[in-house]
């Protein structure tokens, strides 16, 4: 496995939870912790060979392969638990196997975090939505439906109607978030502000435009 240290500004990571930290003038702010175990390069993919320019990283161990896990990731000799492709703008001059650290980061960057956000199961319309409750007096009957959805006219409901359904566990990006700090002993960075999904989900890291 090469051991060289590649600058590339993205990074698969393990949310741990939150913290507070003391500013230099006395404020607290609220700190996401991130796991940022180093991450290998499992596969470099080009515009000639595959269309489009990206790089798959790996990130943790995983405890056992399959054989076409194995094959894939033989030339990278590496064992990666949890796997993500990083789109690229321009060639990348990585190679497989090589390592990206938490210390791709400084204090102070901005960056864009990725992760899914946790399931609410089924939710209705003022949950999921932001709908307005009905009245209440008068002879009001209806406090949380959601009203007509087209029965009259058109006679159909378009897609993309707001209604009650699954509410959460989808991809959420937060943009902008400021690096607070970055321990490459512990393997840790802190982002300034909330990050999307529970404790333990994966959270992808990049650098902002």
């Amino acid at each position: 496995m090469v051991n060289e240290k590649v600058s590339m500004k993205a990074l698969i990571t393990r949310k741990v939870g939150m913290t507070s930290i003391i500013t230099d003038d006395g404020s607290m702010q609220p700190v996401t912790l991130l796991s940022a175990s180093p991450n290998v390069v499992t596969q470099v993919k080009t515009v000639d060979t595959d269309g489009y320019q990206a790089v798959q990283l790996g990130f943790e161990s995983g405890a056992k392969l399959g054989k076409s896990q194995a094959g894939h990731f033989g030339k990278s000799k590496a064992t990666p638990k949890v796997v993500k492709e990083i789109r690229l703008e321009e060639a990348s001059e990585l190679e497989l196997g090589a390592e990206i650290s938490a210390d791709v980061f400084v204090v102070g960057e901005s960056v864009n975090v990725t992760g899914t956000s946790k399931g609410k199961g089924f939710a209705g319309g003022i949950k999921r939505h932001n709908f307005q409750r009905g009245r209440k007096t008068h002879g009001g009957r209806s406090y949380r439906r959601p009203g007509s959805i087209g029965s009259m006219y058109p006679q159909k409901i378009f897609k993309g109607k707001r209604m009650s359904g699954h509410m959460g566990n989808e991809q959420v990006t937060v943009k902008n978030l400021k690096i607070a700090l970055v321990d490459t002993e512990l393997n840790v960075i802190g982002v300034i502000g909330a990050v999307p999904g529970p404790r333990k989900s994966i959270v992808v890291v990049k650098g902002a435009k």
